[in-house]
């Protein structure tokens, strides 16, 4: 299994919950310290490059107009860890590409980011959560079908090479495509990209991308990866276990003690997740069926996890959460269940989760749980290194 170290590079320096009604889009920046802001970038930082030194896979991702994730750009961070760390590959996850109004300068970030790393960028593409619809002034409805454009046209720009070309499609209309640089890896970057439902599977699959889903649970997760094995099925190929990765909360600690104080700070997450009603699933934003789904409870709740307690979390598999032994038997666990994946993404740090705590976790994973999470996959490599 591949391992990659996450931080949604949270704000967690707010007034009591009652004094505000969301955390997202309607949140005042004025209640953001920049002095504080910058210590904690710098943290944030740090702890990536801590990651690197224990062998860990760096993933970021960028989210707009919240405390969550004081992150709006992660090309911005990626360009950084590019030249401030030397081996560890570099996963970001993702470009909200059914948000950004210009595909092409997205093809032209990632394979800045690729040639400063010296192939180190792995490049993941997300549709965008429902909170910044509002936010980004984007029109809900036809958004999958908006990010499959940008997606064909980002990956022609990566790949042609023979002059320029234009684009004139159903949402974007480009003249003289023509990037440089062009990505470092050839013909390009290893493509990732999230989906939360079964039925963004398929296509997923089709492409060939790794998938990615995040906080799902366990038998969403074993839904999705099992639609995308049963597409790669039909079309008569076969699924590594490295085309699928799991997001989870991840604490390690060395007493059970510890690790239940340290999972509390990591659950802030979820539970400072306060949104207003007209920003949770704008009209348009899902499919009819997924959100009729929803709401007999068949599906996720994109809200769900903030009335879940710490042992919920573990047990439907959202959390990992104890001692080494325990978080390994937690992950084989899940492992098993969902009939296997190659990546697991490890969100270690959230809210007011310290420095020391969340760097002794990912050297106790590293050193403690990995090595025997590796024997799953001996032929897959454990260290990402480019």
């Amino acid at each position: 299994m591949k391992y990659w170290y996450f931080s949604e590079c949270a704000y967690p320096y707010l007034p009591p919950e009652e004094e505000y009604d969301s955390i997202r889009v309607t949140l005042p920046n004025g209640y953001m310290d920049p002095v504080k802001a910058a210590d904690l970038w710098h943290r944030y930082i740090d702890e990536w490059q801590a990651a690197e030194g224990y062998g860990l896979g760096l993933m970021i991702n960028e989210h707009h107009s919240t405390a969550t994730c004081a992150n709006p750009s992660a090309p911005i961070i990626a360009g950084i860890l590019a030249r401030a760390t030397t081996t560890a590959r570099i996963l970001i996850l993702g470009n909200p590409i059914a948000n950004r109004p210009d595909p092409v300068r997205v093809a032209e970030e990632m394979a800045l980011i690729d040639v400063i790393s010296r192939g180190r960028l792995e490049c993941g593409f997300v549709r965008g959560v429902p909170y910044e619809i509002s936010a980004t002034n984007t029109y809900p409805i036809d958004m999958s079908a908006r990010f499959w454009e940008a997606h064909d046209l980002i990956l022609k720009a990566w790949t042609t090479h023979d002059g320029p070309f234009s684009w004139t499609g159903k949402f974007f209309e480009h003249r003289q495509v023509n990037i440089w640089p062009r990505p470092y890896q050839q013909p390009r970057p290893p493509v990732w990209v999230t989906t939360t439902t079964p039925s963004g599977s398929a296509k997923i699959a089709e492409h060939g991308h790794t998938l990615a889903t995040f906080l799902v649970g366990k038998n969403m997760a074993r839904t999705i990866f099992g639609n995308y094995r049963t597409r790669r099925k039909e079309m008569g190929l076969e699924t590594s276990v490295d085309k699928l990765a799991y997001c989870g909360l991840v604490f390690v600690a060395d007493s059970e003690e510890a690790a239940r104080k340290g999972s509390q700070e990591l659950m802030w997450y979820a539970t400072a997740n306060k949104v207003k009603a007209p920003f949770q699933v704008p009209s348009g934003y899902m499919p009819p069926e997924a959100r009729l789904r929803m709401l007999a409870g068949d599906a996720r709740d994109p809200n769900a996890l903030k009335a879940f307690s710490q042992d919920e979390l573990i047990d439907q598999a959202i959390m990992f959460s104890g001692t080494p032994d325990q978080v390994y038997n937690q992950i084989k666990t899940f492992y098993d269940y969902v009939g296997g994946f190659g990546n697991l993404l490890i969100m270690g740090q959230a809210g007011f989760l310290g420095h020391k705590q969340t760097v002794r976790s990912m050297q106790l994973f590293s050193e403690s749980v990995a090595p025997r999470l590796d024997i799953l996959h001996p032929g897959i490599p454990q260290r990402l290194s480019a």
